[in-house]
C-alpha cells in the first residue's frame, strides 16, 4: 500500500497539539486598549503621535520597505543619519542598527566568534544568540542559567579565542 509521503508531518503535528506546543495567531486590532507586555515596544513609543508622524512622513518620502538587504540597495541617508546620530551620543566610533535585536544578535555572534573559537552560552538565552551560536560554526559551551563559576570554568579550559554570551 502506497502511504502519503507527508503523512510524518501530520504526525509531528498531533504530537505537538497533544503536547500543548501549537500556538496560533491572535490578531489584535489597531485600537486594542489593553497594555502590551509580551512586545518589544520597551519605551512604549509605538504609537506615540510624533514618532507615528515621522514614520507617514518617512514612507511618503522614502517609499514603504527596505528595497533590498542594506549592504546592496537597503542603505538610505535615514540610516546613516540615525548611526551617525547614535554613534556621537553613545561617544563611539561608529554604530550599526539592525532592523531588530534577533538580526543584530546573529551579525555580532557570527562575525565574533568562528571556528577554533569557544562561545560559552547561558542556558536561558534566548534563541537569536542560540541561532548566532550554530551559524557562527564555533564550538558552543552550554551552562547553567546564571553560572558565572561555570562560564569561568569553561573560559579557562580553552586555549583559545573565546566569548560568553548571556542575555
Amino acid at each position: 500500500m502506497h502511504q502519503d509521503p507527508f503523512e510524518w508531518i501530520d504526525a509531528q503535528h498531533r504530537r505537538r497539539r497533544r503536547a500543548g506546543l501549537v500556538r496560533t495567531l491572535r490578531p489584535r486590532p489597531a485600537d486594542c486598549p489593553l497594555l502590551d507586555l509580551a512586545g518589544n515596544d520597551y519605551l512604549g513609543l509605538a504609537r506615540h503621535p510624533e514618532v507615528t508622524a515621522a514614520a507617514a512622513d518617512a514612507a511618503r518620502r522614502w517609499g514603504a520597505g527596505a528595497t533590498g538587504s542594506r549592504l546592496v540597495t537597503g542603505t538610505t541617508e535615514l540610516h546613516a543619519r540615525l548611526e551617525d546620530r547614535l554613534r556621537a551620543f553613545c561617544g563611539f566610533e561608529a554604530a550599526l542598527v539592525f532592523s531588530c535585536g534577533y538580526a543584530a544578535n546573529l551579525a555580532a555572534v557570527t562575525a565574533l566568534a568562528g571556528p577554533g573559537a569557544l562561545i560559552v552560552s547561558d542556558a536561558g538565552n534566548h534563541a537569536s544568540l542560540i541561532d548566532g551560536c550554530r551559524l557562527s560554526r564555533a564550538r558552543t559551551a552550554v551552562v547553567a542559567h546564571a553560572a558565572p563559576d561555570a562560564v569561568r570554568a569553561a573560559l579557562a579550559a580553552h586555549g583559545g579565542p573565546a566569548l560568553a554570551v548571556t542575555d
